[in-house]
């Protein structure tokens, strides 16, 4: 894939190499026989949801996770003919456009489910689709106590076809293990149950990520994979596999230098200023990209060292100082997030900064920053 063009000297560098040889190691790890899908909801977490999928595909996923059906949507118009798996809740209007673009959605209660078959009978169709069991997460799916009767419910209808049962781990990634342990337990007796009446179900899953790594005893018939194969983890103390590195660079490059007295202050708010005369970068990138808000907080890479931030960032600027780096010039090359020489920012400093997630900072670069898709042959 041929380097995206890019202009604005802020950007996000994806690694395509990287992200092939993560999903090799990912498939090495994999016990034989059992298949993962792919989520690439929220623009693959911001790395380029098409880009993600294709990659993925070649590398043997047999379907792709979306939340919304226009996520889903985009995969299609760009070429992508595997199954779709659109997760969550679906208006009406959503039903038509799964069964038009040939989408598996999650039906999760038989209101939706008879709205859903009446469209297919009309297309003389037999739909797809999954069925989410409610284990202790609260949020959407059918409660693990009455999912087996909707689910034998569901089954009788003959314009659908029911190939999936899902559940989703509320704490997967975590040491303790008790709450995962006692979800899978009220998953394995719905199984159960279903079992008993004689109800087979094609494709069983419950592993994200962190089920994948830690809880192999959970990975049933197929895992769901999102961040691993971007290089990033969910937790600091789950599972590693060796050589899976992340993907995603965000970078910049010096827009302007200032040289500071003693006194003067630095941004918004006026949160610094110097106690002695030094030199300030100007970068061209800001909270407006997806940059938490901090105020004289984080740091960036400039020839291999680091740099803090001073002075409260804005939505299109931030200013490092430079005291350490006289040999810092205008356009010079500025990581934020990524590797430069020996030293590396994570996503995981990240979002410290922000008190969050590492998905949340991920998934919050704008798109403003174009994202340049790169293979060893097309690096400078």
């Amino acid at each position: 894939m041929s380097t995206s063009q890019k202009v604005r000297p802020a950007w996000i560098e994806i690694d395509l190499d990287q992200l092939h040889r993560n999903f090799a190691l990912i498939r090495a790890d994999l016990p034989a026989n059992l298949r993962f899908l792919m989520v690439v909801k929220d623009n693959a977490y911001g790395h380029g949801a098409v880009e993600i999928a294709q990659a993925a595909i070649n590398a043997g996923a047999c379907m792709l996770g979306t939340v919304t059906v226009d996520e889903a949507l985009q995969l299609r118009q760009n070429g992508i003919s595997t199954p779709i798996l659109v997760m969550g809740e679906r208006t009406d209007a959503e039903l038509a456009e799964c069964i038009a673009h040939n989408l598996t959605p999650c039906i999760n209660d038989v209101h939706t489910a008879a709205k859903l078959a009446k469209l297919a009978e009309q297309q003389r169709r037999q739909v797809d689709f999954h069925i989410e069991v409610d284990t202790g997460m609260s949020r959407y799916g059918v409660r693990w106590s009455k999912a087996a009767a909707v689910i034998a419910e569901l089954n009788q209808i003959t314009s659908l076809r029911l190939q999936g049962v899902m559940s989703h781990f509320a704490m997967s990634d975590e040491l303790d293990k008790t709450f995962a342990n006692q979800q899978l337990q009220r998953f394995e007796d719905m199984l159960a149950q279903l079992t008993a009446r004689n109800i087979s179900i094609p494709t069983r899953h419950m592993c994200n990520t962190g089920g994948f790594l830690d809880l192999p005893h959970a990975h049933f018939d197929m895992v769901r994979l999102g961040i691993l194969p971007l290089g990033v983890y969910p937790s600091v103390v789950c599972r590693r596999i060796a050589g899976i590195a992340p993907i995603m660079a965000v970078k910049t490059r010096i827009a302007a230098i200032q040289e500071l007295a003693i006194g003067d202050s630095v941004g918004y708010g006026m949160c610094y200023t110097a106690e002695k005369p030094h030199r300030l970068a100007v970068l061209p990138i800001g909270y407006g990209d997806g940059y938490p808000r901090v105020r004289n907080q984080g740091e960036v890479l400039i020839h291999g060292q680091r740099a803090r931030i001073i002075g409260g960032n804005a939505m299109d600027a931030m200013m490092v100082d430079l005291s350490a780096m006289p040999q810092a010039q205008r356009w010079d090359e500025v990581v934020l997030q990524g590797k430069q020489g020996n030293d590396e920012i994570s996503v995981h400093d990240i979002a410290k900064l922000k008190d969050t997630v590492s998905y949340d900072v991920l998934s919050g670069w704008r798109e403003r920053l174009p994202r340049v898709y790169q293979t060893e042959g097309e690096r400078p």
